[in-house]
């Protein structure tokens, strides 16, 4: 690819629509009851229904329907009340039935959108067209045997929603902030992992590009099964780079099926891309519809926890925090109970969020635990604030002595630790003055640079005093006392 072509990419805009598969964590499989679980021995969740064999008939999971209208509910869509499922007739080897169960003309939720945050600050709406429900298939793997394929079942049944962006998405950083909510969002709603490791979440990317300012969309090429959110964001990369590329040099792009190899970064042809009339979609013979009412989704809608958007929005408006402390902490719902349990026991919300971000999120990343195994309740964290707030121990002591000692001591207080370990702030002013005295007359030569407009030397002389006092005084009530005798003593 030359110079040229990389330049002319200023011509061309870049469209993605996204189809996200997540794999939801209902304990048996959507249309039978073999377990849905992950990691068993090969073809051992498996049964006569999920296999497709003669004169079984399939069986719609209620939780699965509960959790496909929790998603809808969660990104705003329209939960359709007459649902129908179809069968998607294609051949792979690990699609023992020879079709797929699916939903074609009627998804179970119809529009939606998810919010996503931009490093320039800018807030979009990716739109949804629609999520519907379907089965998953089993698993091929190609790298077990020396010449044959393996093929695990496992899967096959498997409950999914697929969650079917409109083509909104403008660039791989868009993706990766879509893909991002999307997850935090199964997440939060405890429907899926998340965990794209193990294709709990797969996500096959539709790209296209066109001129700036046109208005018909390019010929797609859809990239399949990628398992990664970096992976989708070089897929996207590399396609669009690809495209302008075919495109400048006066050829046309087709609209195929692709492959992407995570090793080069590069895309490649896995087949020529299927239409819907190629599936042979037919209403499923052994499935009658699955009938909601009004009063079934407002009952899901009363079960659903608060959610990650209204959470980032009220601690930017409500607790006065930063976009980057809204963002980290709603990043992870069990970092968000912790801090909805804090925030409830103190009214210092910024500096509740300065000890998420800070102490507690180094401590948590040093351990390599998560904050459900931090053994420091949101009860004592809010003591060691209201010790700070109330002058008796300054941050840097809390931070440093309390914190660690409460870890390691969770049926203490932090004013026990701060009494035990003598270091609550003294109230003797004669104390302060002593300590100041001693450190200014240390530091005669410094003294003398502050009285020629050397202001900067405060910082040392405050550094001696705290070591003078072991941190046992309020260093702001300390600093007012020493720019008084200092200014007292030109």
């Amino acid at each position: 690819m030359t110079n040229t072509t990389v330049a002319n990419t200023e011509k061309y805009e870049l469209v993605v629509g996204l189809e996200v598969h997540a794999q939801l964590s209902t304990a048996s499989k959507i249309f039978s009851s073999d377990s849905s679980a992950f990691g068993g021995k090969p073809n051992t969740h498996v049964s006569p229904v999920s296999l497709g064999h003669p004169g079984t008939l399939p069986r719609v999971n209620k939780k699965a329907i509960e959790y496909a209208v929790k998603l809808g509910l969660a990104v705003d869509s329209r939960i359709n009340l007459n649902n129908h499922f179809a069968r998607k007739n294609y051949f792979y080897a690990d699609l023992p039935k020879g079709y797929q169960i699916s939903q074609d003309t009627e998804p179970i939720c119809i529009g939606g959108s998810i919010e996503v945050h931009l490093k320039s600050g800018e807030t979009k709406n990716i739109a949804i067209h629609h999520i519907h429900m379907e089965e998953d298939a089993g698993k091929s793997m190609h790298d077990q045997h020396g010449t044959d394929s393996l093929i695990d079942l496992n899967r096959a049944g498997v409950p999914l929603l697929e969650i079917v962006s409109e083509p909104d998405i403008r660039s791989a950083e868009e993706a990766h902030h879509y893909l991002t909510e999307i997850r935090k969002l199964v997440r939060y709603l405890d429907i899926c992992d998340g965990n794209m490791e193990e294709g709990s979440l797969r996500c096959d990317a539709n790209i296209s590009v066109r001129l700036k300012g046109a208005e018909k969309l390019g010929n797609r090429c859809e990239v399949k099964n990628l398992n990664s959110i970096r992976n989708v964001q070089r897929a996207i990369e590399h396609e669009f780079q690809r495209q302008v590329a075919v495109i400048e040099a006066g050829g046309h792009i087709d609209q195929n099926t692709l492959n992407f190899d995570d090793n080069t970064g590069e895309t490649s042809v896995l087949r020529s891309k299927e239409m819907a009339n190629d599936y042979r979609y037919f209403p499923d013979p052994d499935l009658p519809p699955v009938i909601l009412t009004e009063d079934d989704v407002q009952k899901v809608r009363a079960m659903m926890p608060e959610l990650p958007k209204a959470l980032y929005h009220k601690y930017i408006n409500q607790l006065g925090l930063s976009v980057y402390d809204a963002s980290v902490i709603t990043a992870d719902k069990d970092l968000v109970h912790y801090f909805e349990a804090l925030t409830g026991l103190t009214d210092h919300y910024k500096t509740a969020a300065n000890w998420m971000m800070g102490p507690v999120k180094s401590y948590l990343n040093e351990q390599n635990i998560s904050i459900n195994d931090l053994t420091l309740k949101p009860a004592q964290l809010a003591d060691v604030i209201a010790l700070v707030d109330s002058n008796k121990v300054s941050n840097s002591v809390a931070v440093h002595k309390i914190f660690p000692v409460l870890i390691k001591n969770p049926d203490k207080t932090a004013h026990q630790v701060a009494e035990e370990l003598n270091l609550l702030i003294s109230e003797d002013s004669s104390d302060v003055a002593g300590f100041i005295k001693q450190t200014l007359a240390k530091h005669p030569d410094k003294v003398k640079e502050y009285h020629k407009g050397k202001k900067g030397v405060l910082g040392l002389f405050m550094g001696d005093i705290m070591k003078l006092s072991k941190g046992k005084i309020d260093p702001k009530k300390t600093n007012q006392l020493l720019i008084e005798v200092l200014e007292s003593s030109k």
